[in-house]
């Protein structure tokens, strides 16, 4: 059987993740039908998890770090009286407990002690390393590591609804945030247990819910849903290159340049194709190259 022949595909997929299935599972599929020769995901989603889940292909993975680092936003759905070991409703029960009485007025003043910057102590049940392993992998053999707690930023905490032991809310947090943990807390700041039963991601940095699309959909017309390269990107100043300095940037030099208004740009060609992130060095004031793209030249016209 000859062996299969990858592609070199460039660009970037808004996949809408179903229920029940991992991210890297749907990565390698949505790699399949592409037939890409390089592919990445911005942020694993749980297997219960559902919503924005970016594939970067080819060289799309290398905006793939950028997105990493981004804030991101849940809808995300809380029970409450029942603790499980995973703090989702994937994991086995540990225990109930009773649950207050609910209000909008006690729901919204603990939500308050969870708003700028805080401290949470991540789950067992993830892919932090110790000692060479992933936690969850201790966490399956019932063994419990220490954890230091760690500083994130939770900038928006909204209460959607609630019901007697149901809970729903929309958060906007820095990277890092685990919305299982922070559901965990506010379930302990009221008094009982909870656990997550729903978790939709609307937004990861500039790139939102509604340009979302299934798997399904990109089976049926993958070329319709491969958005460029610069899609994430559009927070940033864009710096229209001459040919002599497209020339340096992609040789390594660096611009000598008024300070941008971002401190990441991007940098376009004479011929408007986005070619990379520069990035701005306050001390030395120039501009220099961050990250650059291996794109396929344009063809010269024929005389």
């Amino acid at each position: 059987m000859a062996k299969k022949q990858w592609q070199k595909v460039d660009g970037i997929v808004l996949l809408n993740k179903p229920e029940g299935v991992t991210s890297n599972g749907l990565l390698q599929q949505v790699r399949r039908v592409y037939n890409a020769k390089k592919a990445g995901h911005t942020g694993a989603l749980d297997p219960f998890a559902t919503g924005l889940l970016p594939i970067c292909l080819g060289e799309a993975t290398k905006v793939s770090g950028l997105l990493l680092d981004s804030d991101k936003r849940y809808i995300a759905t809380l029970q409450l009286g029942v603790e499980t070991d995973s703090g989702d409703k994937d994991g086995n029960p540990l225990r109930t407990v009773q649950v207050p009485a609910l209000s909008k007025d006690v729901l919204e003043k603990v939500f308050t002690q969870f708003q700028g910057d805080i401290m949470q102590v991540p789950p067992m049940y993830s892919a932090l390393k110790h000692q060479g392993k992933p936690l969850y992998e201790y966490a399956r053999k019932g063994i419990e590591i220490e954890r230091v707690a760690r500083p994130i930023h939770i900038y928006d905490l909204e209460l959607i609804d609630f019901e007697k032991t149901v809970v729903r809310f929309e958060v906007l947090c820095s990277k890092g945030t685990y919305v299982r943990t922070l559901g965990e807390d506010i379930a302990k700041a009221l008094g009982t247990v909870g656990h997550l039963i729903a978790l939709h991601r609307t937004q990861t940095g500039a790139l939102k819910a509604d340009a979302m699309v299934t798997l399904e959909e990109i089976e049926l017309n993958k070329e319709a849903y491969l958005q460029p390269l610069d899609l994430p990107l559009e927070h940033l100043q864009a710096i229209d290159l001459s040919a002599e300095d497209t020339d340096k940037i992609l040789h390594g030099g660096k611009l000598d340049v008024d300070e941008p208004e971002t401190s990441l740009v991007r940098f376009y060609d004479p011929q408007a194709r986005f070619i990379g992130v520069g990035e701005w060095q306050q001390e030395k004031q120039l501009l220099k190259p961050k990250r650059l793209f291996n794109l396929d030249p344009i063809d010269e016209p024929q005389p």
